[in-house]
């Protein structure tokens, strides 16, 4: 059993592309991030290149996944703990230390434990989610005043300040050019604003491109002024039923579990728990 890493994103898809897509819920962040990669470059998450990493059973099975996109930390996909424990013992023998790892409870507190007797490193852990799978999409029974609609060329600016918001109130890396990420969300289509009738765009919602059968919604927000509505539930909704119209077999989500009103809402619309998962920094 061990671990192969590698800079190639073409060799990554190759040892472990069979495996990530064979539970895609499970493995939905590496998902998203190999499908952005592939489409926008390897640099899009930043200027040092990514790392990518594949466990191999004696049989040469592969049964695990991580990977790294700095500045952002280790992302952990499904794996046997053992493999996690392993591959915290390899990551900390080299110079450069990740701040934090995240993935599934069960091996993101291994990896982090592990990786702390080796080298002394404190850690806490920073967030807990819950992962969410759609099962029958059930929205809003009296939606709120508005529709749903596509954002646009003109929503940019918008779209790049609400982008910014969602990740300092989420407690998460902000993209190094929110514009940029604004325009590139815009054009590929993922975006949905919540339109009023004189108030304008109340609310944002996002639906990952479909890969290996699986969409991920994500980011949902809402001004604090415009909160208590309905809208972000509704617009949930929409952008869900935009995935299935894509073709998704599985619409997911992740919720903060700190935030009960959100875990009620969307499992109020049609989703059911799959599992939790951990964010960990070291100090």
């Amino acid at each position: 059993m061990s671990w192969t890493l590698s800079t190639s994103l073409d060799e990554f898809r190759t040892a472990a592309g069979t495996f990530l897509a064979a539970d895609p819920a499970e493995n939905t962040v590496l998902l998203t991030i190999l499908d952005r990669l592939g489409r926008d470059g390897l640099h899009v998450y930043g200027e040092q290149a990514p790392r990518f990493g594949w466990w191999r059973e004696p049989d040469g099975t592969v049964t695990g996944a991580t990977l790294r996109t700095p500045p952002y930390g280790q992302r952990l996909g499904r794996m046997p703990v053992a493999a996690a424990e392993a591959l915290a013992r390899i990551i900390a023998a080299e110079p450069e230390q990740p701040a934090d790892v995240a993935g599934g409870r069960a091996v993101v507190l291994a990896y982090a434990a592990e990786q702390a007797r080796v080298t002394g490193r404190d850690w806490s852990i920073e967030s807990n989610e819950r992962l969410y799978r759609l099962g029958e999409l059930t929205p809003p029974p009296i939606p709120p005043a508005g529709r749903p609609r596509p954002a646009g060329p003109t929503d940019v600016e918008l779209v790049a300040r609400w982008l910014g918001e969602f990740c300092a109130e989420a407690e998460v890396g902000a993209p190094t050019d929110l514009r940029a990420d604004a325009e590139q969300r815009i054009v590929a289509g993922a975006l949905l604003l919540w339109e009023v009738d004189g108030l304008g765009p109340t609310a944002l919602a996002g639906a990952s491109p479909v890969v290996a059968g699986m969409s991920r919604i994500g980011p949902v927000y809402t001004p604090r002024e415009r909160r208590g509505r309905g809208y972000a539930s509704a617009l949930t909704a929409a952008a869900s039923e935009q995935a299935l119209g894509w073709g998704a077999e599985e619409v997911l989500l992740f919720t903060d579990l700190s935030n009960p009103t959100s875990n009620a809402i969307y499992q109020r619309i049609g989703y059911v728990p799959v599992g939790d998962s951990v964010h960990v920094a070291f100090h």
